[in-house]
């Protein structure tokens, strides 16, 4: 049986996958599959400035991709959920084909 979007759907996936497909914002999110990170080891993963880096953070946990923690002076930031994770495979495992 096929399956149908309603509009408010097929709206969030997009904006889910146009957020996702900024390649600053995907080096983050590939940087966090390994685990939690501060700003610093995003800084030197990415290789951008701590500006660009936290104003992206601030992107990706609006759009609920990554969330934080805080310990200490430090805060930690790890992608929201596994589905970020299988999302972040499945587009990897596709473009790898041969």
């Amino acid at each position: 049986m096929k399956k149908t979007y309603d509009e408010e759907t097929v709206t969030k996936m997009s904006e889910l996958l146009f957020i996702a497909a900024d390649e600053t914002r995907l080096k983050i999110l590939l940087a966090l599959i390994d685990g939690k990170k501060n700003v610093s080891e995003l800084m030197n993963d990415v290789n951008c400035s701590q500006s660009l880096v936290s104003h992206q953070l601030q992107v990706l946990k609006k759009a609920k991709l990554v969330s934080f923690e805080k310990q200490g002076n430090f805060v930690f930031y790890s992608l929201d959920d596994n589905h970020i994770y299988n999302l972040i495979k499945v587009a990897y495992d596709h473009v790898s084909e041969k």
